[in-house]
């Protein structure tokens, strides 16, 4: 239950599962993170609600940072972790209950005390699997985090182990990311 943000024990009491059959030897990318859609999560039009969109994301955030080093250990001794300042969410399908979830993680920049990084969320045949090379994602979303000192109230330098790990996974951006809403022309 360390690993979990507070709004999730209200929401869902489970911690993060991260699959490590697709991480790569090499330690250059991220493992997927995996859900199946709860029935609660289904919203009155029969499909997962937004909210829930942004949980699963939540949930892969909190499995990335597990795998960078800002882990609940790494908090309670240090009084840091990674804020989100921006996000950008897509939904571009409906999912349904019971489907099973995969989750890209992409890191896309690092510097001193921020990070900005993608997740592409797919629907898989079953629990465990990876999505195949030719899927579309479900649901996309795009974030700008910083690292920040709890106890000083602002951001802070990332430590350099962490920062490096973070460096080390950057990728360059899908195509999708960096857009912004679109502006609706006034009715005349």
């Amino acid at each position: 239950m360390s690993e979990q943000h507070t709004h999730e024990r209200t929401a869902v009491t489970e911690q993060p599962a991260v699959t490590q059959q697709t991480a790569v030897a090499d330690d250059t990318s991220l493992p997927l993170f995996h859900r199946t859609v709860r029935p609660e999560w289904i919203d009155y039009n029969g499909h997962m609600s937004e909210a829930f969109y942004v949980l699963v994301f939540g949930y892969a955030t909190d499995a990335m940072m597990i795998e960078t080093g800002l882990h609940a250990g790494y908090r309670e001794s240090t009084d840091c972790s990674l804020y989100t300042a921006e996000a950008h969410v897509r939904y571009l399908r409906e999912v349904a209950a019971g489907s099973h979830l995969a989750v890209r993680t992409r890191l896309l920049g690092v510097d001193a005390k921020k990070a900005r990084f993608c997740h592409e969320l797919y629907v898989v045949d079953a629990p465990d699997d990876v999505p195949e090379p030719e899927a579309a994602p479900v649901a996309t979303t795009e974030l700008l985090a910083l690292h920040v000192d709890q106890r000083a109230g602002r951001t802070a330098p990332f430590p350099d182990s962490v920062r490096e790990r973070l460096a080390s996974l950057v990728e360059p951006a899908p195509a999708w990311a960096g857009r912004s809403i679109a502006e609706v022309p006034a009715v005349r």
